[in-house]
């Protein structure tokens, strides 16, 4: 029982991630127009629709069709496949890996739906605080962030307590 929640927890995390990116993605497709800017935050946040037939920050966009999809679709889907069948059989993984993992499998997934269905990857948040700057990104970059974040935490507070074992 105890696996059986702990899947479902799993497909409901990826699930929510996906969901977020792909309705905050439809929102601004069919709210906002080309070249259009919306400003919260002063102009520390800026929304703007762009369409981003590469990877992050347009990387790839010029490469010659096959090998773009090689890059950008079969690579990705294959690699969020591989990670799903890990965190589905393996059941001793720490929680906050299983949580990155989970957000960066979502976000993957949110971009290649755009992909598939669009032939680009919408993109619509931009920040901006004087020296620091983004390039323009979605939800599921967000999702894919947060979750290396989570990964990366982990892997840190696991070095502290191997650590402090030694000690």
């Amino acid at each position: 029982m105890k696996k059986l929640i702990r899947i479902l927890l799993i497909v409901v995390t990826i699930s929510v991630n996906i969901g977020c990116d792909q309705v905050s993605k439809d929102i601004v497709r069919n709210k906002i127009g080309y070249g259009e800017h919306i400003s919260l935050l002063g102009s520390h946040l800026t929304v703007t629709k762009v369409e981003n037939t590469g990877a992050f920050l347009s990387v790839g966009e010029s490469l010659p069709p096959i090998f773009k999809n090689l890059l950008l679709l079969i690579m990705p889907l294959v690699a969020i496949i591989l990670g799903f069948a890990y965190l589905l059989l393996t059941f001793n993984t720490p929680r906050l890996f299983v949580i990155g993992a989970c957000f960066i499998i979502g976000g993957g997934v949110g971009n290649i739906i755009d992909r598939v269905a669009y032939g680009s990857v919408t993109d619509f948040l931009h920040i901006s605080f004087g020296v620091f700057q983004t390039g323009i990104f979605n939800m599921a970059d967000i999702s894919v962030m947060l979750g290396a974040g989570f990964i990366l935490l982990n892997s840190f507070l696991k070095s502290q307590r191997d650590d402090s074992q030694l000690t």
